[in-house]
């Protein structure tokens, strides 16, 4: 077939189109699915925001709202013997069973190249001065090998760090992660027994992400570790290059499947917390109240806003609900019910609470805060969010995350309020 002409095709436009991207898929083909493959290892993926549009999605839209009147603002002045300030919030809680100092977590980073090394083990230090939960992503022993993976130096990086009584380790399995049998090893490393013996450990189901719901892990490997991975993952050309697309099952769920896979986990681990990740599904009311049913100490709700390793960008721009649809669904919670989703700051944070969340996961602001300062980037990240949230939590009158509610909050377009009588 010979080759167009350019002369013949650059002079076409078609205004109001994308074009651009047009003519990038018409050069580069199945490669333009995805976010530049040179980025990978360096660049983190998620919801890309319209500037023009504003806010992100409905939660940053949404206005924390003090009242006038603070009946506990009054009771707290009771209990002090004095006016209360910001520092008297108490922002201690319970993380999926964990005693945390902070509302917060750390989220998975999966088996990308960024949170798999130096960068992962730095954060797990800081995570474990914090007193936080950490959660231990998907894959790695199936890329690593269990051994070779960053499992156990993360486990032990935590361990030296954290207080006695707080934080705890969450370890994810996937499909291919239950091939490898990874919980079977952790629970039986001798680096996870003082987690066990301390009630610390935690065993995560992964239903599914926010960057890709309905997806599998991915990642883009070079044609060595293509090669060596082969008989693990389906491999895909899609860069027009020597990289492979690495791309895992996501795993099929219904709702019994999910059912007797908690009641596995609970009778064959029972000394470790049951976890469940879900992606933002339409269902995901429904999904939650199963797993919460069904005995998981904790879920988690991955918003649409969600992202730190790879995705197509279709997925990023136009899959899923956002999160504040996710939590509008559930409603009051039934149990522990954890969010993530492009948290970094104390006002989203305090917001994800308001609507009935525990704690938020922090992802990529993690990362960056870590790639920053490894000593002490996330750590102050974290005391920089506490301080916002504390100030937020006492103008509203309250004392602890835990009395937050929705009515904290207002929605530009909500109808006016109708006087009330005095």
């Amino acid at each position: 077939m010979s080759t167009p002409d350019s002369s013949m095709t650059t002079g076409a436009t078609a205004a109001g189109f994308p074009e651009e991207q047009v003519r990038a898929r018409a050069r580069n083909g199945t490669a333009e699915a995805f976010p530049p493959a040179a980025d990978y290892g360096r660049a983190m993926f998620g919801a890309v925001p319209d500037p023009a549009a504003g806010p992100v999605d409905d939660l940053d839209a949404a206005r924390l709202v003090p009242p006038v009147f603070m009946p506990r603002r009054l009771e707290k002045l009771i209990d002090l013997g004095r006016e209360p300030e910001h520092t008297d919030v108490d922002l201690s809680t319970v993380v999926g069973g964990f005693r945390s100092a902070l509302p917060v977590f750390l989220s998975a980073f999966g088996s990308t190249e960024l949170g798999s090394r130096e960068l992962g083990v730095a954060a797990s230090t800081q995570a474990g001065q914090l007193g936080v939960p950490m959660v231990i992503g998907e894959n790695m022993v199936p890329v690593h090998g269990f051994g070779g993976s960053p499992i156990l130096a993360r486990i032990e990086a935590y361990l030296d760090a954290v207080a006695d009584g707080l934080g705890g380790v969450v370890v994810q399995q996937s499909t291919e992660d239950a091939d490898s049998e990874v919980w079977n090893l952790v629970h039986s490393s001798p680096a996870a027994a003082p987690l066990l013996e301390t009630g610390r450990l935690a065993f995560e189901l992964k239903v599914g992400q926010g960057a890709k719901p309905g997806l599998g892990g991915m990642t883009v490997l070079d044609a060595a570790e293509a090669t060596r991975l082969a008989d693990r993952f389906s491999m895909h050309d899609v860069f027009g290059s020597g990289e492979r697309l690495r791309c895992a099952t996501p795993g099929t769920f219904t709702e019994e499947i999910v059912r007797q896979q908690i009641r596995f986990m609970r009778n064959n681990f029972p000394r470790a917390k049951v976890w469940v990740k879900f992606h933002p599904g339409r269902d995901i009311a429904r999904a939650a109240e199963v797993a919460w049913a069904a005995g998981a100490d904790s879920v988690t709700v991955d918003g649409a806003e969600g992202g730190t390793g790879w995705a197509p960008t279709a997925f990023l721009r136009h899959v899923g609900l956002p999160l504040a649809e996710c939590l509008r669904r559930i409603g009051p919670p039934s149990g522990c019910l954890l969010v993530t989703g492009r948290m970094w700051e104390g006002s989203r944070v305090v917001r994800g609470l308001a609507l009935g969340a525990t704690a938020a996961g922090l992802g990529r602001a993690a990362l960056l805060a870590v790639a920053e300062d490894p000593r002490a980037g996330l750590v102050r990240l974290v005391e920089c969010l506490a301080l916002e949230a504390r100030l937020l939590i006492s103008a509203l009158g309250k004392y602890t995350a835990t009395d937050l509610d929705p009515e904290d909050l207002w929605w530009p377009g909500t109808p006016a309020v109708e006087r009330v009588p005095v």
